[in-house]
């Protein structure tokens, strides 16, 4: 008799966690950039599905920078939100932001690059847009951010870096300038959550270029 098998499926019609092939082969048929993978356990399945699909496809599980994140610490996170990151190629260098959603990565914007930026102004650029596109959206979902830095920038409604603005940069400030008028002139119920990365990995929104 046959093992039982899992198959995560990270993007396809329907992303999800299925107990038969034909039901992944559903899911990924005729699905362009499908991406998912087979399991031997439900445990494993299921620290996968939470995980980017980068860490496996590829790889051994076991060779993965999540390995030893267990299913009991991530049961902390609250899948029901959106999560917010930016790049930088040097600091400052070529930076962009986006959003994705946090259980299954797609995502939901993404701005730049933008020429000598940092990565602190892109976090705190990617969270005001984020909670901008939830208040367009008329929702309540929580939005999550690796950056302490950036959180406490977007509470006190203003920006603190010390990156000289210029010619070169001025397009990136004047979506800082945007930014801060829109915190000003708004309210919303989101609450704004820190991502633990010691103990879940790298945020979902990550660019993965580290």
């Amino acid at each position: 008799m046959a093992k039982q098998k899992y198959y995560v499926v990270w993007e396809g019609h329907e992303p999800g966690i299925y107990t038969s092939w034909p039901e992944c082969q559903r899911q990924v048929n005729g699905f362009e950039g499908a991406r998912y993978k087979s399991f031997k356990s439900k445990e494993e399945a299921d620290d996968a599905y939470y995980s980017d699909s980068r860490d496996y496809i590829g790889k051994s599980p076991k060779q993965t920078t999540k390995k030893n994140v267990s299913a009991k610490a991530r049961e902390a996170i609250i899948w029901d939100s959106i999560a917010v990151d930016a790049a930088c190629s040097g600091n400052p260098g070529a930076m962009e932001y986006r959003g994705v959603d946090t259980k299954t990565g797609i995502e939901f914007f993404r701005m730049g690059p933008f020429r000598k930026g940092t990565n602190n102004v892109g976090e705190f650029l990617a969270l005001v847009h984020g909670l901008a596109y939830l208040k367009q959206k008329n929702s309540d979902l929580p939005i999550y951010s690796d950056s302490r830095i950036a959180i406490g920038w977007v509470k006190k409604k203003k920006h603190r870096s010390k990156l000289q603005r210029s010619a070169v940069n001025e397009g990136m400030y004047k979506l800082v300038d945007r930014a801060e008028i829109w915190l000003k002139n708004n309210t919303w119920p989101n609450k704004i959550l820190k991502w633990e990365t010691k103990e879940w990995g790298e945020i979902p929104a990550d660019f993965g270029r580290k």
